[in-house]
């Protein structure tokens, strides 16, 4: 076949330049006996035997000696030399010990490998006290990409695969410049055959895609069971990390430039293979092995990287969480070994960047393994298509490219039909996928830039959410809004020059204290009705007949103030749990949908301007406005007595239709204490509740309550807050729990880490007695007392994004000539 006399004129290629031909006096230039020749590392001869065999170059007779050499290894000769320059000095010394020894048997006929054929090698090995023939062995089948593929096959038992294609690919390498013309001339023929059955594996891969879990042709079990067998073994152990450096290279070209996937499936076996090593974590793979195995698996196609996230979805928490700390150690080990800056980008070094694009598919596999609900999926409301052909001013500055650059869909998930938001609770939990030394070291004003205008070329961690903290992706958050009111701004200057309107670049609002949702509903609505992108301006508030100029403490302000009018339970917008201490859309509300949607508007606005505000909704609220639909589960925070009940009812072992005599008409009380009937299902007063439709009975009235019966008032809610965050990276970098966590801060309040941050100016500083005397007496405060003080001082008694040391703090005194 065309890719395996490819590969072996690529092998030889790479045998010129790492060993030479023998000839002392070779002319070659690309060869390593040629005098003058600069020696190379095997990696990047592997590149520059690529380079050569696409250029047709030379290559030279091997000389007598190498000849004789070759005639005595005749089998994967090349494996074999490259093998013996990597062995230790353990096995050189035991195979210069094998020179005085009688001959013995080293298995040259065994191109693959089974789980007996390995407790055969084995035995003879520890019963002659010698494991050099098992090391070979190991050495040359796991540095070979085709002896991997066939190894440890689930149909071993019933045929020899390829015996005919390997006694082929073996058969006399080295004879003359002839046979390599032959091998072009015969790569050159199967061209057609080939394309054919890359057509065919596409449509068997696609069709793998719709069918969900999917099996791999590898015994995954039998190669468990040799790992643990032979890795107790430390001179055993070595000859895997050895065979791994040379195979890494190989399987790179092979995916790179000659599309095996495509051609055979059954490559993926390599990497399920590979990845069972549990030593996989320790410094030496770390660091000779798993960078470039991680840059081959980033490598293969997306069919390929979805089965295999299935497939490891299958596995256990602790096969799972084992991958999961390989790949975060590689990163972790990486990131501490290097220094990092602006001119050194970590998004530029292509191990941390392949090492966080495996462990996304662990990260996938621990969604998919978990507890998914893929249905109840909130409607999406649908923008209005623009009939103008005329180019927007936003498109003629390139502004729309701006806006709808970068990814949004990431393809990974698109392949698995799964998103992050489905699972419910995932095998592993999400934080333990945060890697805290990336973080640190991301410049996130760079990286920003990847994800929303050069994600083609450079690899954006944004892309990667899970490995992200809360902090890190609120700050990536912070520049989309930012970089969003720039360009909001400098549309509005030109086209106040264009067209003559009155320059406004910020979104002011100008309210009255005593008709505060009056004022904002009417502006806010304007704006929402005449130009929502308006919404994306920053934000300036302005009290009527006050003065002040709003540097973010009068728009909390703002906010505060209508939030307690909007959530005032004599208004009967919302409906409040005093056991729960959480607000709820009251089915029964008066108020029109406008209202709701200035809730939604502000909650957005909070978000875009950085603002925390004092709202207390449960979390199906958060997963409500990603997208999720409320369900049985959400009652346990929304409505918790409820929750219990319903909770009784499905583990109740008695005679549910006699004893608990339920129907599927429930009843609730409307805004005046009037009870309110409604059938869960047509005529559902007639239908009892039974033992065998009781869950739809749970499900049909979690969906009433959560769902239908504030269906208007979420709606108008919800639209409220896309106005503002519709265009912004919210939905595909945080989690419900994180979104929360944006709007609402976080209630965990280090105050010593306050103290750290804040600076000091007008003459104090740090060790000042009355900054100390501060200190002292704020860290006595009760945790109502340090709630009170953090109200007084910020305008919110929650912490931001990332605690309070992510606070500006300054302490100065009151004027130049005073102590105080």
């Amino acid at each position: 076949m065309k890719r395996a006399a490819a590969k072996h004129l690529i092998e030889r290629y790479f045998r010129q330049l790492t060993e030479g031909c023998g000839n002392g006096a070779c002319t070659n230039e690309f060869c390593a006996s040629c005098l003058g020749f600069q020696p190379m590392d095997n990696n990047a001869a592997a590149v520059r035997a690529l380079e050569l065999y696409k250029i047709n170059a030379k290559l030279c007779d091997p000389h007598p000696s190498k000849k004789g050499i070759s005639a005595a290894f005749p089998d994967n000769h090349s494996a074999k030399d490259t093998h013996a320059a990597l062995m230790g000095d353990h096995e050189r010394k035991m195979t210069d010990k094998d020179d005085l020894l009688p001959p013995r048997e080293d298995f040259r006929e065994v191109h693959y490998l089974t789980e007996d054929k390995v407790y055969e090698i084995l035995s003879i090995c520890e019963g002659k006290r010698d494991y050099s023939p098992l090391i070979r062995v190991i050495g040359r089948i796991f540095s070979s990409a085709d002896g991997l593929v066939q190894s440890f096959r689930k149909d071993q038992g019933q045929h020899k695969p390829h015996t005919k294609e390997q006694r082929k690919a073996h058969q006399g390498k080295d004879e003359d410049k002839d046979e390599d013309e032959k091998e072009r001339s015969t790569a050159m023929d199967q061209e057609s055959e080939e394309s054919e059955a890359s057509a065919s594996s596409r449509g068997a891969a696609a069709a793998e895609s719709r069918l969900g879990p999917v099996e791999v042709s590898v015994d995954v079990e039998a190669v468990r069971r040799v790992y643990a067998r032979l890795l107790s073994n430390e001179t055993i152990e070595a000859a895997f990390l050895n065979a791994l450096v040379y195979l890494t290279p190989h399987v790179e070209l092979d995916l790179t430039y000659l599309d095996v996937y495509d051609t055979n499936p059954d490559y993926l076996n390599i990497f399920v293979i590979v990845m069972e090593n549990s030593n996989l974590h320790s410094p030496e793979y770390l660091e000779m092995a798993m960078p470039l195995f991680c840059k081959c698996m980033s490598k293969l196609p997306l069919p390929a990287l979805a089965k295999l996230t299935r497939l490891w979805s299958q596995y256990s928490i602790e096969q799972i969480r084992r991958m999961m700390e390989t790949f975060q150690q590689l990163i972790t080990f990486t990131v501490i070994s290097n220094e990092y800056d602006s001119e050194h980008l970590v998004n530029d070094d292509d191990c941390v960047v392949a090492a966080a694009k495996c462990l996304k598919l662990v990260f996938y596999a621990n969604v998919l393994g978990g507890d998914l609900d893929t249905d109840h999926n909130e409607d999406e409301e649908e923008e209005p298509a623009s009939e103008s052909s005329e180019l927007t001013l936003q498109e003629l500055l390139g502004e729309e490219r701006r806006n709808k650059k970068g990814p949004r869909i990431d393809p990974l998930e698109k392949e698995l039909g799964i998103r992050t938001l489905d699972c419910r609770q995932p095998l592993i939990p999400f934080e333990e996928f945060v890697n805290e030394p990336l973080n640190d070291v991301l410049e996130m004003d760079k990286d920003f830039t990847f994800f929303k205008v050069d994600s083609e070329s450079k690899f954006s961690f944004q892309t990667c959410p899970f490995i992200l903290n809360a902090c890190t992706k609120s700050l990536g958050l912070y520049y989309d809004n930012r970089i969003s009111m720039y360009s909001e701004r400098r549309i509005t200057a030109l086209y106040s020059l264009v067209q003559g309107q009155q320059l406004n670049p910020y979104l002011r609002l100008k309210v009255r204290r005593d008709h505060i949702i009056d004022d904002a509903l009417v502006r806010l609505e304007m704006i929402a009705m005449e130009n929502p992108a308006d919404l994306r301006k920053q934000l300036f508030v302005e009290f009527e007949g006050e003065q002040g100029v709003d540097e973010g403490g009068v728009s909390k302000e703002f906010f505060q103030l209508v939030l307690e009018e909007m959530f005032n339970p004599d208004i009967g917008m919302f409906t409040y749990d005093e056991s729960t201490k959480l607000f709820w859309f009251n089915p029964s509300s008066l108020e029109n949908e406008a209202q709701f949607t200035l809730i939604g508007i502000v909650l957005g606005l909070a978000i875009y301007n950085n603002c925390i505000l004092d709202v207390h909704f449960p979390m199906v609220v958060y997963r409500k406005l990603m997208g999720k639909k409320g369900t049985y589960l959400d009652l346990a925070d929304s409505h918790p007595v409820l929750y219990q009940s319903l909770k009784e009812l499905l583990e109740y072992e008695g005679n549910v239709e006699e004893d608990m005599m339920i129907t599927f008409q429930i009843s609730q009380t409307d805004l005046f204490g009037d009870p309110i009937t409604y059938d869960l299902k047509e005529h559902g007063d007639k239908i009892p509740v039974t033992m065998e439709n009781r869950k739809e009975f749970v499900s049909l009235y979690a969906e009433y309550i959560l769902n239908k019966s504030v269906e208007r008032q979420f709606k108008a809610f919800r639209r409220g807050f896309q106005m503002v965050t519709n265009e912004s990276p919210l939905k595909c970098l945080f989690r419900p729990e994180e979104v929360e966590l944006l709007i609402c801060g976080s209630r965990n309040l280090d105050f010593y880490a306050l103290e750290e941050t804040t600076e000091y100016d007008g003459g104090y500083h740090k060790d000042c007695r009355i900054i100390k005397d501060f200190w002292e007496t704020v860290h006595s405060f009760s945790d109502e007392d340090k709630r009170l003080f953090l109200q007084f001082t910020t305008g919110t008694d929650r912490a931001p994004v990332g605690g309070l040391g992510k606070l500006k703090m300054i302490i100065a005194k009151n004027g130049p000539d005073t102590d105080r």
